[in-house]
């Protein structure tokens, strides 16, 4: 065997052993989602009748409590609503809330995921929400974390002034993580 049969393989001229490997073993999305549209938990999910409809209420609610807590703490951190309390304590009382909540909203977003492989991870809405939920929530916890230990309080911070900015702008991520999850269904 010549040194170039055992870098390319034998009768397989200028295509390394390595790519060919490589390439055999790389998946396709559509084989991709062709395989997991196979599985035995996707086909499961597809044919128990009632799982879809108790999943989709669980996701609605997650999302409806993940709503809930921003739109209190974030009225709140932009001085409309609940005045009568620090920003601090309000945002302790609903945070772990959103936490929880996202949790049960990633959980049950899979669980949809996989039983409708191709309608949702071929749809750029899904992942025009999945883009938006990661940036709603990186900026709620940024915003909320310098908030969490029972001593801190926005209105001393350096960094005061960006609080009302980055409330509205948390309620309006939300919004469009709410539409985009709606708009979901009618992108296919």
């Amino acid at each position: 065997m010549t040194s170039d049969e055992k870098f390319h393989g034998p009768g397989l001229p200028g295509k390394p052993i390595l790519i060919l490997f490589i390439e055999r073993r790389q998946m396709s999305s559509e084989t991709f989602i062709a395989w997991l549209y196979e599985s035995a938990p996707s086909t499961m999910i597809r044919d128990v009748s009632w799982i879809v409809p108790t999943v989709q209420c669980i996701h609605i609610i997650a999302i409806a409590v993940i709503f809930g807590s921003a739109f209190v703490s974030d009225l709140r951190l932009a001085g409309v609503l609940a005045t009568d309390e620090s920003p601090g304590k309000v945002v302790r009382r609903y945070f772990p809330w959103m936490w929880r909540a996202l949790i049960v909203l990633l959980l049950t977003g899979l669980v949809m995921s996989i039983g409708e492989p191709e309608r949702v991870l071929t749809n750029s809405t899904f992942w025009l929400k999945m883009v938006l939920v990661v940036a709603a929530f990186t900026l709620t916890w940024l915003a909320r974390r310098p908030l969490l230990s029972p001593d801190a309080e926005a209105s001393g911070a350096r960094w005061a002034h960006l609080v009302k900015p980055i409330s509205w702008l948390s309620l309006f991520l939300w919004c469009c993580v709410i539409v985009c999850g709606r708009w979901i269904a009618y992108t296919i």
